[in-house]
């Protein structure tokens, strides 16, 4: 569950990069920071459980996709086939870890 609440919270304050301007607009700019301080501070307490590399590998693995589709759906951004395909080999990544990976608590 903190791992989870790790990479909605990163995918939210990373949403608002393009918003904050450089951080030069408050608001978006504030939506980043407090995204990523939630983001690292869940992230940390999940790896009392989950070893770093595999909690890692899995916070940007699933990072990664939600933003390129949220990119896709909100900023007119194009997936192409190749991105689509190289979204599909991560999100396949992250569920062999967490399906098949003893190194995961189920």
């Amino acid at each position: 569950m903190l791992l989870s609440a790790a990479i909605v919270a990163e995918v939210f304050g990373t949403s608002f990069l393009k918003a904050s301007e450089g951080f030069t607009r408050l608001w978006p700019s504030l939506a980043v920071i407090g995204g990523y301080v939630v983001a690292f501070y869940c992230l940390s307490l999940a790896l009392r459980e989950v070893p770093v590399g595999i909690a890692y590998a899995i916070w940007a693995g699933a990072g990664v996709a939600l933003i390129a589709v949220i990119g896709w759906l909100f900023l007119g951004q194009a997936l192409d086939a190749a991105a689509v395909a190289g979204i599909g080999l991560i999100v396949a990544g992250v569920v062999v870890l967490n399906v098949f990976s003893d190194s995961v608590p189920h």
